[in-house]
């Protein structure tokens, strides 16, 4: 009669944010174990825990939150256009160390009833593996956490990636920037830029995924681990002359450490030519 919507007239209690967030919360709890279930299950699944709710509104919060349930995507690299886009710093450069450049990219990983990602970090020197993460959500939060296991290994020079909206993004790039480490990306549709990530993604999963049937996330996270230690210590590489990518990484580290060293105690007398002793430098 007055022209009013009756739905502005009902009352809202202030606590209904507080619920709402506590429904949140188990969801996610519900998604992170069961990363391939829809709303109409975490909904079942949440009348089994005591909660009643309309289903709509399960469907509402998911969406707000961004959660939907895991299936397999030919990409996993979808460039956000409103991000900036940094030039491909590897072209003609020659890789002669280690940490002078990493490659980083996402692959998913089926298991049992629908699929996690897994992201990893790799030095393009030694083929050594720096950090790597497993993840439910295709987001820059696992990347940064395989971000932060590497940066405790070392520091390199650059990250090279592709133009995947996590690499992008606004987190990934000043993570970086706060290491200094120099920004580096793929030409679109450049795939064999990041070669060297490519040929882990393809050893990991016929020496690793394909040999087992994984049902939980947890347990594609153990058959990981233990794979990339295998492949740092163990696995011989071809085009390393078939030494493992530690043996390389650590050779590496160790012969750069004596070279220091000999610049540090060892000069050469320009006027005689003859190398000085430490003992000269020793106090």
């Amino acid at each position: 009669m007055l022209n009013i919507n009756r739905s502005s007239l009902y009352y809202k209690t202030a606590e209904q944010s507080s619920v709402d967030e506590q429904i949140v919360e188990q969801i996610c709890e519900i998604y992170e174990q069961k990363p391939f279930y829809g709303y109409r299950k975490i909904h079942k699944s949440l009348q089994q825990r005591g909660s009643i709710m309309n289903r709509k509104k399960v469907q509402r919060l998911m969406h707000k939150q961004g959660i939907k349930a895991i299936c397999p995507k030919k990409q996993t690299s979808m460039r956000n256009r409103l991000h900036a886009v940094y030039p491909y710093l590897l072209r003609d450069l020659p890789i002669t160390r280690i940490n002078q450049a990493w490659c980083t990219d996402i692959t998913y990983i089926k298991i049992q009833k629908g699929f996690v990602y897994c992201v990893a970090l790799i030095d393009i020197f030694s083929r050594k593996i720096m950090g790597w993460s497993i993840s439910p959500f295709l987001d820059v939060k696992s990347c940064l956490e395989a971000l932060e296991m590497a940066l405790q290994e070392a520091t390199p020079e650059i990250i090279n990636s592709d133009q995947g909206c996590q690499f992008t993004s606004k987190e990934w790039a000043m993570s970086l920037a706060a290491s200094n480490i120099k920004i580096s990306m793929d030409g679109k549709g450049r795939w064999a830029d990041n070669i060297t990530i490519e040929r882990f993604w393809r050893s990991l999963k016929y020496e690793e995924i394909y040999l087992h049937s994984y049902e939980t996330v947890d347990q594609v996270n153990k058959g990981i681990a233990d794979y990339v230690i295998f492949y740092n210590t163990q696995r011989p590489h071809q085009g390393l002359d078939y030494e493992t990518p530690d043996a390389i990484y650590f050779g590496a580290a160790k012969g750069l450490l004596l070279q220091q060293i000999h610049e540090k105690y060892y000069v050469v007398d320009t006027f005689n030519q003859t190398l000085s002793s430490p003992d000269n430098f020793l106090v």
